[in-house]
């Protein structure tokens, strides 16, 4: 069985349009799709929308999307590790061939997880979408050599997929996408990085929004070294530092393009500042963020 979970939060129509990006696929018949959302008015729409009985929905409790999962993870377990959950977003759809690159790779019974590519549809010749080029390209490169080392690293909650029955529960207090990989890795497991699922994301398109998302995202890692110390760090400033500066130096094509790496490397030193300010006041990792998400992520709601 091939379940499909797709979180969303009160995102109606971009919920729809990933739901359709799986359902348009070579959809195998023992598959399935369930939509975890908090508000019954996204299941009434998605009814309305979307004809295909392969589509459930399951009402998030509310109390955070790792606590959802894990009531999901529970009702949907399997001993058949040939059974697959594939994790994503409503506010994100992946590309057509997606579906396939995933259970490709999966057959290979050595691997148990595996994490798509994320590709920004912000357009490259503003500031911000930019930025969003720089930085996602990056991660792909880094990605791509740490997964051919075979070495681990931690996933993209856009798009991620593991093996059913290789997890039962895991921890709230931290992603999903990084606690996940870890316990399936500690398990002696592989994880590999499938550039080839692409998954689309609308990246932040103003500095307020930019500068909650990017905080938010920083204080969760950290949250991670606190708790689990000996889990291997994939992001990290020191990492961004080593591994993405000349990346990013090389990215430019004119001068303009140049101006705004420069801006990006102090808007990054800026973020982790005040990330780790927040953490010495306590304020760390909350799993209840989506209530406060930023708006320039959804596109179509």
């Amino acid at each position: 069985m091939i379940t499909i979970i797709i979180t969303s939060y009160k995102e109606p129509k971009s919920t729809v349009r990933a739901i359709n990006a799986f359902l348009e696929q070579n959809f195998p018949k023992d598959s399935r799709i369930i939509v975890c959302d908090p508000f019954p008015e996204v299941e009434e729409y998605i009814k309305e929308n979307v004809k295909d009985k392969r589509v459930h929905f399951f009402l998030d409790p509310g109390e955070g999307k790792a606590y959802a999962l894990n009531l999901l993870f529970q009702e949907n377990y399997s001993n058949n590790q040939k059974d697959i959950f594939i994790l994503t977003d409503g506010d994100v759809y992946v590309s057509k061939n997606s579906l396939k690159e995933i259970l490709n790779t999966l057959k290979d019974e050595k691997v148990g997880c595996i994490t798509g590519r994320p590709i920004t549809t912000n357009p490259r010749e503003n500031k911000y979408g930019y930025w969003s080029k720089v930085l996602f390209d990056g991660v792909d490169n880094v990605r791509r050599k740490i997964s051919d080392k075979g070495e681990f690293f931690q996933c993209s909650g856009y798009l991620f997929a593991i093996r059913n029955g290789l997890i039962k529960e895991f921890p709230i207090d931290v992603p999903e996408d990084c606690i996940i990989p870890y316990l399936i890795w500690k398990k002696d497991y592989q994880i590999k990085y499938v550039p080839n699922a692409e998954v689309y994301v609308q990246y932040p398109d103003n500095w307020k929004d930019w500068l909650n998302q990017r905080i938010r995202i920083i204080k969760a890692h950290e949250n991670i070294s606190k708790l689990y110390p000996e889990m291997p760090r994939t992001k990290s400033f020191f990492n961004e530092i080593k591994k993405g500066a000349f990346f990013a130096l090389a990215y430019p094509k004119n001068l303009k393009e140049f101006f705004w790496t420069i801006e990006l490397f102090f808007a990054r030193l800026y973020i982790y500042f005040e990330a780790f300010k927040s953490i010495r006041k306590k304020q760390v990792f909350a799993d209840g963020w989506r209530e406060t998400e930023i708006e320039s992520t959804k596109p179509l709601d």
